[in-house]
């Protein structure tokens, strides 16, 4: 996956029994960069979601955090009854994966989301039923209200969003991010652009780019993954020395939990 800024202008990125955060498959984080990714492997992002349109056309990831909600971005603007969740895909050119295909009954935006300035960008998918969890289709846990995550900490991202070779990979992509500090952040993105519901990571040669938006934004510790950030936005051209914005799940958390138990 790959972004540019010199206008700076943030654009966004549409085109289980082993509990939360633990993947049966482990990923492989060694060595890994997404525009400047890798191939990941199969089923070892268990949480990792695409949203199709019904011709299969693939324009946001999201993540599972539990059996009946995937969290995305407000900005990929999920439609009730329409578009399609597919969940434990790996190869978006095969039709031999044991993917489980949902739809979306209920469509919940962050009240305060704002179209012009990516602040609050997530949204809430209710699925049309459960989902089953497999040793390839898993919750991520999400990061708690009180998570500190040092700047500098190295991250996971991942999706089918444009390479720097390819607009639309078959297969998922991933790549390690470096945590950036709000100050940085705000430094390259302007001190108004950057607010408390947003979280920086990348600008080290590798990042999130069109079709990745939704996505997912995962530290680990003690083998435990957990969802950080919610791709956001990024630069037009997705120039990888730039760091991608994200929705900063611990700023959200109480909004996430409070939505899930009343609707």
């Amino acid at each position: 996956m790959t972004f540019t800024i010199f206008s700076i202008t943030c654009l966004a990125l549409v085109a289980s029994a082993l509990g939360c955060g633990v993947p049966a498959i482990k990923p492989q984080t060694i060595g890994s960069r997404i525009v400047n990714g890798q191939n990941a492997i199969s089923g070892s992002w268990p949480w990792q979601v695409s949203l199709q349109l019904p011709n299969g056309f693939h324009f946001c990831g999201g993540s599972l955090i539990n059996q009946n909600w995937v969290l995305t971005a407000a900005h990929c603007a999920a439609a009730v009854g329409y578009h399609r969740v597919i969940l434990g895909e790996h190869d978006r050119g095969s039709n031999v994966e044991p993917i489980q295909i949902k739809l979306v009954s209920k469509v919940i935006t962050h009240p305060f989301y704002s179209s012009a300035g990516f602040n609050n960008d997530i949204a809430l998918l209710k699925l049309s039923s459960p989902v089953t969890f497999t040793p390839r289709i898993s919750p991520v846990c999400l990061a708690s209200s009180t998570i500190n995550i040092l700047p500098g900490t190295r991250c996971f991202t991942t999706g089918w969003g444009r390479t720097a070779t390819t607009s639309s990979p078959e297969i998922l992509q991933q790549t390690g991010v470096p945590i950036i500090s709000p100050a940085v952040c705000r430094q390259i993105w302007g001190q108004s652009r950057i607010t408390d519901a947003m979280i920086c990571a990348g600008g080290a040669g590798s990042s999130s780019c069109q079709g990745d938006s939704g996505g997912p934004l995962v530290c680990e510790r003690s083998g435990v993954w957990t969802l950080v950030g919610s791709v956001s936005c990024g630069t037009s051209t997705c120039d990888t020395r730039f760091p991608v914005v994200y929705a900063r799940i611990s700023q959200l958390r109480s909004w996430i939990g409070m939505t899930i138990a009343f609707n």
